[in-house]
């Protein structure tokens, strides 16, 4: 199987031979039984439905809760291509924790005329709430997700920042556990990069941002908005694997200046909170009085000082897809180097220019809103009608400032197993970074979309796409 020749396929050479990073996993593969092979692939499933490995679906009339299917067949990448990729993302993370320091004190990136005021002031993101205070140890981005795309054996970009609260993490996790459970001798001829120690990391680098004042090991707590939330599996997962409480807002409330959940010995003060709660839900007493997700007066302990927030309120203003097209004079700006990873060439509709051409080439890009997320209220020209292009034009007229345009990518493709064997489709890749006052740490891999459509380039899992374990391999 060699697949489309104008594609890069990560794991076959256009002449057929194995690409080096797949020699040990194809020598052992070829040496497997197809019917064997297929009966591991309908227990993988099997386990994963056991486990209650489900991503809920919005709006979606048929089902609201469905299986994000996973394939067997490894995304492999080198100890040198990672390498490089952390330095990469490394730059991008902590140019995006002094950009959010700025924005919320001096603007100085504003004030250098480098982005326009325009981006964050109309940002249903941006708090005025975050306005000249620090976060305790001056920790924006706490959690990062930095997703990537493949284009050529030395081409990696940045599709996309995750800065707010990056989910996928237990897919990660979970993806390893059943390949190690279902072929632990592949992990015998195979040396890669361990990932199941991500909990603790997470916990370690947790405690590592908790207020100055904190006395003994600080108390970690996970707060969700409930077994409703689309992540609600993940947040469950993460409190539990790291020896966290897992806390909705009503086990929550601010006693003597501190926040408190209740335990079975009364009220106990929470140092950390890993929130998994929008910001406009946190505290009903700063922003919608409406939240019962969140806890009255969580903001006024916060910016005392008696407590963290992982991540930072007001982050959400690095998601944004506008944001993103300025990332490579963001990372100049704050670091003094150029970008190490580059973004994907961007047309910001805002601009005249821009949005013109955009409206031209409609049939050709994709467009994508500068708050969307998961896939959701974007077009993929190429993949469109008649139809949804001129629907998709008039949007696109009557609001261009809320949408970019990108070129088609050639996404790489990677392997996953069919009934008739090896099959390539695109992939994308989300490394988990952690950031603490004193370092800033990558787990080595993280999380591989797949769009299991044949010529699909859409990997969002509520797009229909699955995931793979993706192994690092060591030196």
């Amino acid at each position: 199987m060699t697949g489309d020749t104008a594609y890069f396929n990560e794991m076959y050479q256009p002449d057929g031979r194995v690409r080096p990073a797949y020699s040990g996993y194809c020598d052992w593969f070829d040496g497997q039984d197809n019917g064997l092979m297929r009966r591991k692939h309908a227990e993988a499933e099997t386990n994963f439905r056991k486990t209650g490995i489900t991503f809920n679906v919005y709006g979606d009339g048929e089902a609201e809760e469905r299986l994000i299917p996973f394939d067997m067949v490894p995304r492999v990448i080198t100890a040198a291509e990672w390498r490089k990729l952390s330095r990469g993302i490394e730059q991008r993370v902590s140019a995006l924790n002094a950009f959010m320091h700025d924005l919320y004190h001096r603007q100085e990136i504003i004030r250098a005329g480098r982005i326009p005021e325009r981006l964050f002031r109309n940002n249903k993101a941006w708090l005025p709430n975050m306005v000249g205070f620090t976060p305790p140890g001056g920790i924006y981005t706490h959690i990062v997700g930095i997703d990537l795309v493949r284009t050529g054996a030395d081409e990696f970009y940045v599709l996309e920042d995750n800065a707010r609260t990056p989910s996928g993490v237990s897919y990660m996790l979970e993806n390893r556990e059943t390949m190690m459970a279902m072929f632990p001798e592949l992990f015998m001829r195979v040396p890669v990069e361990q990932v199941s120690d991500y909990p603790r990391r997470l916990a370690k680098s947790l405690a590592a941002c908790a207020p100055e004042g904190t006395r003994g090991k600080p108390t970690v707590a996970v707060l969700t908005p409930g077994i409703y939330n689309s992540a609600y599996f993940e947040h469950a997962f993460l409190a539990d694997q790291m020896g966290a409480e897992l806390v909705e807002g009503s086990d929550l409330r601010v006693i003597d200046g501190r926040v408190a959940m209740r335990t079975t010995r009364g009220y106990h003060p929470v140092d950390v909170i890993y929130r998994r709660v929008d910001d406009e839900f946190l505290d009903p007493l700063t922003f919608n009085e409406d939240s019962v997700l969140g806890v009255p007066g969580l903001m006024d302990v916060y910016r005392a000082g008696r407590l963290t927030i992982a991540n930072a309120p007001g982050t959400g203003v690095a998601d944004d897809k506008a944001i993103y097209s300025f990332m490579p004079e963001i990372v100049e700006f704050y670091t003094g180097e150029k970008p190490l990873l580059p973004n994907v060439e961007t047309h910001r509709c805002a601009d005249e220019e821009s949005c013109k051409y955009v409206l031209d080439n409609l049939a050709e890009l994709v467009v994508k809103e500068v708050h969307g997320s998961g896939g959701y209220g974007m077009l993929i020209g190429p993949a469109a009608s008649k139809k949804e292009l001129e629907a998709f034009r008039k949007k696109l007229v009557a609001r261009p400032e809320n949408y970019i345009a990108q070129p088609t990518l050639a996404l790489s493709t990677c392997p996953i197993f069919t009934k008739k064997g090896l099959a390539p489709r695109h992939v994308d890749l989300r490394p988990f970074v952690l950031v603490s006052p004193d370092k800033i740490d990558i787990t080595p891999g993280g999380l591989t979309r797949v769009a299991l459509k044949k010529d699909s380039l859409v990997v969002n899992s509520s797009q229909g796409g699955g995931t793979k374990d993706t192994w690092v391999l060591k030196d």
